[in-house]
């Protein structure tokens, strides 16, 4: 099988997938959806792996099981490549993790992960592609991720009851030492401005519908977002989109509602293995959807040996 049928087949059962996900959803007036920051499943974790003899189950709490549980669709960040493939990028931090462990994400409950951040192609543009199949074949949905810019920068519709319901993912920085070639596999990077513009297009296209942007960007270590971050994630609710969850900062930011809208500027780690309280203090978000409105909780949690558990609103 040549180069170009492998990449037909894997996108073929890509569609596959998405399809039996979505028609999964409960038959109901509302539709639940979560999403978690940062799931790295590499250095500390891949000890905490090991000490648990190889079940990545133990990065799994009880009670964030049953969030997820209650929930049609849960959407991860995952912050770093699922590959066997050992391909390494000239840079500071490079992650991989083993693909066997996907599996045990899907058994948790995850259903979409998001590669468009900074450590998707660690392991080169090979290893990016390896993921974004190794995802599929867990029965999962990758987002953010393809064969060339235009088509890793596509909404990804994730559910059509109650109504159609889009993710539109961005990583808002340059990678590291890894040339910027649109016409190659990459993750989506699109500049600001046609990112906005695909909102909005989106939105005249299917007014009804529900868009949700998840960005990776911002400052390391910081607990507000940069004064240029709130100007556009205000031009990308005026373009369209209902909510803003997004990443990157290993920190939970600020939470705006801007026209009604909620902005989560980083809701922080997930299963990561930094240890600071900045690091460890992050949360989920379940969005409520409706055929008219879209609401947002905030879930905080607490990562303990690089397991997130849930905490009580006033213990946060």
């Amino acid at each position: 099988m040549n180069t170009y049928s492998i990449a037909r087949v894997a996108k073929v059962v890509m569609i596959a997938v998405a399809a039996t996900v979505a028609t999964a959803i409960h038959a109901s007036d509302t539709l639940t959806v979560t999403f978690t920051g940062d799931v790295l499943l590499d250095r500390g974790v891949r000890r905490t792996i090991e000490r648990h003899h190889g079940d990545a189950g133990c990065l799994f709490s009880p009670l964030v099981d049953s969030v997820f549980a209650a929930s049609q669709l849960v959407v991860a960040n995952l912050e770093c490549p699922v590959t066997s493939i050992k391909s390494p990028a000239l840079k500071n931090f490079v992650f991989r993790g083993e693909p066997e462990w996907l599996q045990v994400l899907r058994e948790h409950g995850i259903t979409h992960l998001n590669l468009a951040n900074n450590h998707s192609i660690d392991q080169g543009r090979k290893g990016l592609i390896d993921t974004r199949d190794n995802i599929v074949k867990a029965r999962m949905v990758p987002i953010g991720a393809g064969n060339c810019m235009e088509e890793a920068s596509q909404p990804v519709l994730v559910a059509t009851h109650p109504r159609n319901v889009y993710v539109v993912a961005s990583l808002r920085l340059a990678l590291e030492n890894f040339a910027y070639l649109p016409d190659q596999p990459c993750v989506s990077q699109e500049s600001f401005e046609k990112l906005e513009a695909r909102v909005r297009q989106l939105r005249e296209q299917e007014p009804e519908c529900c868009i949700v942007v998840c960005l990776h960007w911002g400052a390391e270590h910081v607990l507000r977002p940069a004064v240029q971050q709130v100007v556009q994630a205000h031009r990308l609710i005026d373009a369209g989109a209902d909510c803003l969850i997004c990443h990157h900062t290993h920190t939970m930011q600020t939470v705006e509602q801007y026209k009604g809208a909620p902005i989560y500027y980083s809701i922080g780690n997930f299963i990561f293995d930094q240890k600071r309280d900045i690091n460890s203090s992050a949360c989920m978000v379940q969005l409520t959807i409706t055929s008219t409105t879209v609401e947002a909780k905030t879930i905080p949690v607490v990562i303990k040996d690089c397991v997130p558990e849930m905490v009580d609103d006033e213990d946060s």
